[in-house]
């Protein structure tokens, strides 16, 4: 029932669309003897409009990592004997807590780093860090800063990446392995992260249709036509800080929970060295800027600060969610902004509500699958279509099918183009349950292909209905055309698009997204011209009117657009109307219901049952005077047990 999404088909036709396809690489504390490290995943976050299916995909996820777990589980108790005895013992942390450590930091453009005497690669040098301490710091906080400029190479400013190289040695300590006597293996621990992204910026070949200019520049016009509509750009971002995990949990090698296994490094000696974390998950990706010619010096602001064991399992698990997502095929072009959003929502609002609007989205997920449930429920079950508006099933189907080709015609993830194409297979199977299809051979398509025949229900058309239903849609026509043509024009003059093809898709969409909650109004007249309100599905209707109240709260509470709020404002009052219906209308108790069956063959099918007993019980004689009825039975008087009063003097007279 909500239709609150009011994004304009404009936008989604921009001249120039950026779009942020992260590689970077997991900021993974290894040994000094440089171990491969595992790639990282941007975060990959949803909007409000989004976090009901952020909820469920968290659920899911966290269902397929039980099964896994349990797979892995199974592995273990299968490995070999010596792995067997390692993983009976618990490792400790290599380094204690208040050991004095010594934090170096390298900038360059080689994923393996070794050039350690070379000074202008030393980013930042920090001495006498003790590990675990909350209160260093001018702040007291545990935190320190560092700014400086890097210098931009050739390299770097051609799409070449950057990485930044974090080595922790205990005090005293070098991390170059060349120097002997001061480097040790298990006293150096490392993290490598590329520091730069790539983001993709992809260049639509837009212009008015009627005049062919463009807001494209020559430049970006002369770019996608030499190297494409797609051209990858590295973005730099000012701000990092580097996280050490102030953490002593004895882990067992083999048995460290996911996420975290992949951020565990053990040594040989029977221990583990320290989790340190390249955190860049607070960095918003409108802030990346890129890296060209015109960017000769990158400006650079580290902090370090420690983090507890919590918060490291937070941000792995977002990372392990970006895993998930891009191999279910979540990669929409508008990911950028929507993570940004949350990002921003987590930031400014209360956490307390904050955690009450996750809680709520779960909440508006399963009543999103209830009113699926029992919509399909209804339509299933339906024998009669007296009072349902048929013209609104074609038209669903209308609206499923433009909102599908618009999403095909422009760049969509995988995820949302199957979950389009399902709604259309159901819409379209409803029309099955509300006509009745044929194959006409009789006239064949080119000669072999035979046409379909729609032909109504007897329900439908000997009822009032059907003359109710297209009498509301004439009344609807008359608002509804003026409306499409007057978007129409102003489209194809303001907009630009790619031809009149995807003209047609985004004017259909955007007008339908704007005013596509007209098309509940036949329903209403329908009910008002039956003056019944019995065969609507209710089930279905109260659950997505509770979804839209949801949506009402946070709309105002969580910054939206004022557009969204406004929609989610018009579905309201579209189902006020149906409550005010369904008191003013009392119940009818001759309407057919979703069952075939009537309010009135339920009444006679009791009082049938009240007047079979009754049959099988003669009624007593409760008057002294009345006479007993007459028996009709052959069999003598004294044999039928009828209870009766004993007789008065008078009637013994009488005798």
């Amino acid at each position: 029932m909500n239709m609150a999404d009011n994004s304009s088909a404009g936008d989604a036709a921009a001249a120039v669309n950026q779009s942020g396809d992260i590689q970077a690489q997991n900021g993974q504390a290894v040994a000094g003897d440089g171990t491969n490290q595992q790639p990282q995943q941007p975060p990959r976050q949803g909007t409000w409009q989004v976090l009901k299916g952020v909820a469920f995909r968290m659920f899911v996820i966290y269902m397929i990592m039980s099964f896994f777990r349990g797979r892995s589980s199974d592995k273990t108790a299968d490995t070999t004997e010596s792995q067997s005895v390692n993983s009976g013992k618990f490792a400790e942390n290599l380094f204690a807590k208040g050991t004095q450590l010594d934090m170096r930091i390298y900038i360059s453009e080689d994923e393996f780093f070794s050039d350690f005497n070379n000074s202008k690669s030393l980013f930042w040098e920090l001495n006498h860090v003790e590990y675990g301490d909350w209160e260093m710091g001018e702040l007291g906080d545990g935190t320190f800063t560092h700014t400086g400029h890097i210098e931009a190479t050739e390299g770097m400013m051609n799409n070449g990446s950057i990485y930044m190289h974090v080595y922790f040695t205990k005090h005293g300590y070098s991390p170059d392995p060349s120097k002997r006597g001061r480097f040790a293996r298990k006293h150096t621990v490392k993290a490598t992260k590329m520091i730069n992204r790539f983001k993709k910026r992809k260049f639509s070949k837009t212009k008015n249709l009627l005049t062919g200019a463009t807001d494209a520049t020559p430049e970006m016009l002369k770019i996608a036509e030499n190297e494409g509509s797609v051209e990858i750009l590295s973005h730099w971002h000012p701000n990092l800080t580097v996280n050490l995990v102030d953490d002593h949990t004895p882990w067992r090698e083999g048995s460290v929970p996911q996420p975290l296994d992949q951020y565990v490094v053990f040594h040989a000696s029977g221990g583990y060295f320290p989790i340190v974390y390249i955190n860049d998950y607070w960095n918003l990706a409108s802030e990346y800027t890129p890296i060209n010619d015109t960017t000769p010096q990158l400006l650079l602001t580290l902090t370090y600060t420690p983090i507890s064991l919590l918060k490291l399992q937070f941000y792995a698990a977002q990372n392990m969610r970006n895993q998930w997502t891009m191999l279910l095929g979540d990669e929409a072009p508008d990911d950028d902004e929507e993570q940004d959003t949350l990002k921003r929502a987590m930031l400014e609002t209360n956490p307390y509500l904050l955690g009450l609007t996750f809680v709520v989205s779960i909440v508006h997920s399963v009543f999103e699958f209830l009113a699926f449930k029992n919509d399909i429920q209804f339509w299933n079950n339906r024998k009669s279509l007296e009072g349902l508006s048929v013209r609104s099933v074609f038209f669903g189907v209308f609206q499923s099918l433009v909102v599908l080709l618009y999403i095909l015609d422009n760049e969509t993830n995988f995820v949302v183009k199957v979950s389009v194409f399902i709604g259309l297979l159901i819409d379209c199977w409803k029309i099955t349950k509300v006509t009745t299809i044929q194959f006409d051979r009789d006239n064949m398509i080119l000669g072999i292909i035979p046409k379909l025949k729609f032909q109504d229900k007897a329900s439908y058309t000997e009822s009032a209905t059907k003359h109710y239903d297209m009498l509301a849609f004439k009344y609807l026509s008359w608002l509804l055309f003026p409306l499409l043509i007057a978007y129409g024009i102003y489209s194809v003059i303001y907009q630009e698009h790619k031809g009149w093809y995807s003209w047609v898709l985004n004017m259909l969409y955007g007008f339908l997204l704007t005013f596509g909650f007209i098309m509940m109004t036949p329903q209403l007249f329908i009910n008002y011209k039956l003056k019944s309100v019995a065969h609507l599905p209710w089930r279905m209707l109260t659950y997505k009117a509770l979804n839209t109240f949801i949506d009402d709260i946070f709309a105002f509470v969580i910054k939206m657009p004022t557009l969204y709020r406004i929609g989610c404002l018009r579905d309201d009052v579209i189902f006020m109307i149906f409550l005010y219906q369904k008191y003013i209308y009392p119940v009818d108790y001759k309407r057919v219901n979703e069952f075939g069956t009537t309010g009135e063959m339920h009444i006679g099918t009791k009082d049938d049952e009240q007047k079979g007993d009754g049959d099988a019980s003669p009624p007593a004689v409760t008057d002294g005077d009345a006479t007993p009825p007459a028996v009709t039975d052959s069999k003598p008087q004294e044999e039928v047990q009828t209870p009766v009063e004993p007789k008065s003097a008078a009637d013994k007279k009488e005798d």
